[in-house]
């Protein structure tokens, strides 16, 4: 990714406060201009990994879709629900812990090499994959190689002080700070918690056995990537806790190894450091791992929608020309950890198109948190539960998720219109809206591996971006203003236009006004359009005319 701006001038002046834009779904047909196939390269052959050119969707097994009956998600109601993920344009799936735990959430693991007999069998799984393969999609699974569940029969050994798995954890006889967490034979480090006790990867043997159960999941059964939970915190150095020189260290020993036998196997890590955001790309830098999540630009992206002004999502995306490698880093908008993305924007739904429109435009591997696609609500509490509900797919009794009593509460609302069924016939709908991003994604290969142009306007409601790749340039303009904008002018001081172009809609039809080109490859005082209507998002190919 090449972001071509000056930050001081993508800080606009005096801002318009208000709730932000969405858009129509469908573009009008306009005579005369029609949207020209991409003379790029083929998915896949663009010089970029496979990761590019794939939209994820982040799914929690429990709360996805139950097969059998028990109130509980699995591996089979998954495979399932394979045709709607299908439908819905996601070419990627990534399953939050499966294997066997004592909780309900499965970030304490008590056996790497087997799954969570709620969610079926290892052959359901295996099924699965194969399923998901079989559509096009690929599947990685969380790997929370931290630490593990303190029911874990290694730290259940680690408790004697004579036996060989003591030093598989970090022990010691004193109480150093709050962090550790004691027991009857000393005391245990556990960042997390009591139940959760950190592995000691400066033991051989530790990271010996994590590659291996890597290499199970990677060559035996086939995965095609694994998310490292708490990526920063895996070594301590003294008092330094995340982010340490072993840590990274161990990163790259680890993708020496796995890339032995399977180089394109996909590596994204969790890396949340509020103090230091450039941390996590740190990770993607000299051989460790291929994707960090990019919680910055998720928080951006939701601000400039909230308060209905460009400038926070514009500066977040040409920070991370500084701290990504070009286009290796994961974008989304709200996670399992997180309130979800249309409670933050006040569960307005204009507003939460408008954020998936940011998403599904930008630079970086896009990630969709399960049922932010139809607007399921959930705010962090006491726990994590709330946004972790099952998922809504009909407005009969328990949504579609259930025939039994679900293991939580389904959301209340799913009555209301906020099912798939339901968004499934509206054509105005968040769920239309989120397939005809991703339609549009994917088909234009400038959304997916373009450079980025950041395009400033002198009015702070309107953000745009021109994308462009080997055969195609693409313009995205949003109007973040809960009004209608027609005092507006996008510039371009330079880029990487040449000669005259004619504008046909790939989202938002209208008959736009073409760019005048200048002498340095970019426009001046452009408007595409007159009058930027309320809650309205385009895109627009700038087809060269020859």
């Amino acid at each position: 990714m090449k972001l071509r701006r000056s930050l001081t001038t993508i800080v606009l002046s005096a801002c318009l406060l208000g709730a932000c834009a969405g858009g129509p779904v469908t573009p009008t047909p306009i005579p005369g201009v029609s949207v020209q196939p991409v003379t790029g390269l083929p998915a896949g052959t663009d010089g970029y990994p496979w990761w590019n050119d794939t939209v994820f969707y982040e799914i929690f097994v429990r709360s996805f879709y139950d097969s059998d009956g028990d109130g509980i998600g699995d591996f089979n109601g998954i495979t399932a629900k394979l045709d709607y993920l299908k439908e819905l344009g996601v070419t990627g799936l990534w399953l939050m812990p499966i294997h066997p735990s004592p909780s309900y959430h499965g970030y304490d693991v008590t056996d790497y090499y087997a799954v969570n007999p709620q969610y079926g069998t290892l052959d359901d799984f295996k099924r699965l994959l194969a399923e998901a393969h079989a559509r096009g999609l690929r599947v990685i699974i969380d790997f929370v190689l931290n630490h593990t569940s303190d029911e874990h029969p290694w730290f259940v050994a680690s408790r004697d002080p004579t036996s060989p798995y003591r030093t598989w954890y970090v022990w010691s006889k004193t109480n150093p700070d709050s962090h550790w967490r004691v027991a009857y034979s000393g005391f245990y480090y556990g960042y997390f918690g009591d139940g959760l006790p950190d592995l000691n990867y400066r033991n051989p043997a530790v990271t010996q056995e994590m590659q291996n159960v890597a290499r199970f999941w990677l060559e035996e059964v086939a995965v095609d990537g694994l998310r490292l939970d708490a990526a920063k915190y895996l070594i301590e150095d003294g008092t330094l806790i995340q982010n340490s020189d072993s840590t990274h260290a161990w990163y790259r020993e680890f993708r020496t190894f796995y890339r032995q036998f399977k180089p394109d196997a996909l590596t994204v890590a969790e890396v949340w450091d509020q103090v230091n955001p450039a941390a996590a790309g740190a990770y993607t830098q000299g051989d460790q791992l291929d994707l960090a999540f990019d919680f910055e630009l998720a928080e951006a992206f939701l601000n400039s929608v909230r308060v209905g002004r460009a400038d926070q999502a514009l500066q977040a995306l040409a920070a991370d020309e500084e701290i990504f490698r070009p286009l290796q880093f994961a974008t989304f908008l709200a996670n399992h950890d997180q309130s979800r993305a249309i409670s933050q924007l006040r569960n307005q739904i204009e507003s939460a198109k408008t954020a998936a429109t940011l998403l599904l435009t930008a630079p970086g591997v896009p990630f969709i948190y399960y049922g932010e696609e139809i607007g399921m609500t959930g705010v962090q509490q006491e726990g994590d539960r709330q946004m972790r509900t099952p998922m809504q797919w009909t407005a009969e009794a328990q949504s579609g998720f259930t025939a039994a009593r679900p293991w939580f509460s389904v959301n209340k609302d799913y009555a209301q219109g906020r099912n798939v069924a339901d968004q499934s016939a509206d054509p105005n709908s968040l769920l239309a809206h989120y397939r005809a991003l991703i339609r549009v994604r994917s088909q234009h290969a400038a959304l997916r591996v373009g450079e980025t142009f950041l395009v400033k306007s002198d009015n702070p409601a309107v953000y745009a971006l021109l994308r462009m790749s080997k055969g195609e340039a693409v313009l995205v303009v949003v109007n973040l203003s809960t009004d209608p904008v027609s005092d507006y002018h996008l510039l371009l001081d330079s880029g990487p236009l040449v000669g005259a172009y004619l504008p046909a809609p790939l989202l938002g039809g209208r008959p736009f006004v073409s760019p005048a080109v200048n002498a340095q490859g970019g426009f001046d005082a452009y408007q595409p359009l007159a009058e930027l209507p309320s809650y309205a998002g385009f895109i627009i190919q700038l087809q060269p005319v020859r």
